[in-house]
């Protein structure tokens, strides 16, 4: 029975695809994509592909490369995607593209007085509240009234109030955050200069379009910051999220790239044809009640709007 979608949605909303090309795509990322393009074409939308390579010291050309090759494999083609000359054209996707939108970014911020440069390490804040690897502890706030100058080798942060944000998930229902509580003052881009997951998606889903936000349930968490992230840059109509479930290795862990969990090209090297993986992960986050091939152009059918 295909999977029912409730509540209010933009007339074919445009969703995103976003991988970060830190290392070779995996079955969870499979399942990922099976729900963004299958709810995508369930509902006559578009899919955005966005290259996330904000973080620039373990991005590489060659998974970038990877990534697309297997999005090839798989029959998922995106209906915007980075153009392949940097030069050309009006969809540049990629984060390391869009410095000058992010600092605009960060600029509309800091004259409304909400930014604050911080000089503490993780190291030193591990010291003082604890180690942040597994548990997110929230920032201490320790440099809010310093009035540290900007300068290299100092983070930005912005100022988040103690307020609620209350959302509804297409699939997990109504949602209530406090993401001053979770994560204190967000961080927006880091001691070495590069920009944070947190504020660059923000900035992209906006200025981006994307209506609709289809991902897995470990990110569930950074909604509401998000939320009010794009509310303080000037976002009127907010974005509508479905958090999927996660593929669970044998241990109970999500798949993940630093495990160097199966990678989809190990997949189609081993005989794997792509309607088999295409149906594991479908499978593998209950959209079907057995494994079964499943070509690129079934996945709507996987979805229905109720």
């Amino acid at each position: 029975m295909p999977f029912s979608i409730s509540g209010p949605l933009a007339h074919a909303p445009l969703t995103r695809f976003a991988p970060a090309p830190t290392g070779y795509l995996h079955l969870g990322h499979a399942a990922n994509a099976v729900w963004v393009w299958g709810i995508a074409r369930a509902l006559g939308g578009r899919v955005l592909l966005r290259i996330e390579d904000h973080d620039r010291s373990r991005c590489r050309p060659a998974y970038e490369s990877a990534l697309l090759d297997d999005l090839d494999w798989l029959g998922l083609e995106p209906d915007l995607a980075p153009t392949t000359d940097y030069r050309a054209g009006p969809c540049k996707l990629r984060q390391s593209e869009r410095d000058a939108l992010y600092t605009h970014a960060l600029d509309t911020l800091r004259a409304a007085g909400l930014v604050y440069a911080c000089d503490c390490s993780r190291k030193t804040l591990a010291k003082e509240v604890g180690d942040l690897r597994d548990v997110e502890t929230p920032y201490n706030g320790k440099c809010r009234e310093r009035g540290l100058p900007s300068a290299p080798g100092r983070g930005m942060r912005v100022r988040l109030s103690p307020g609620s944000e209350t959302f509804d998930d297409l699939r997990l229902g109504t949602q209530e955050q406090v993401p001053f509580e979770q994560c204190g003052d967000l961080l927006i881009q880091d001691r070495l200069g590069h920009w944070t997951y947190q504020f660059a998606v923000t900035v992209d889903d906006w200025l981006e379009g994307v209506t609709l936000i289809v991902r897995g349930e470990d990110l569930l968490s950074s909604t509401g910051r998000q939320l009010q992230l794009a509310r303080l840059l000037g976002r009127g109509a907010p974005p509508r999220f479905l958090h999927h479930p996660l593929i669970r290795n044998p241990g109970g862990g999500k798949l993940s790239k630093a495990n160097r969990d199966t990678g989809l090209s190990e997949l189609r090297a081993g005989g794997e044809r792509p309607e088999e993986v295409l149906g594991a992960a479908a499978h593998a986050t209950g959209l079907l009640t057995e494994p079964r091939a499943l070509g690129a152009d079934e996945l709507g059918a996987l979805f229905r709007v109720a």
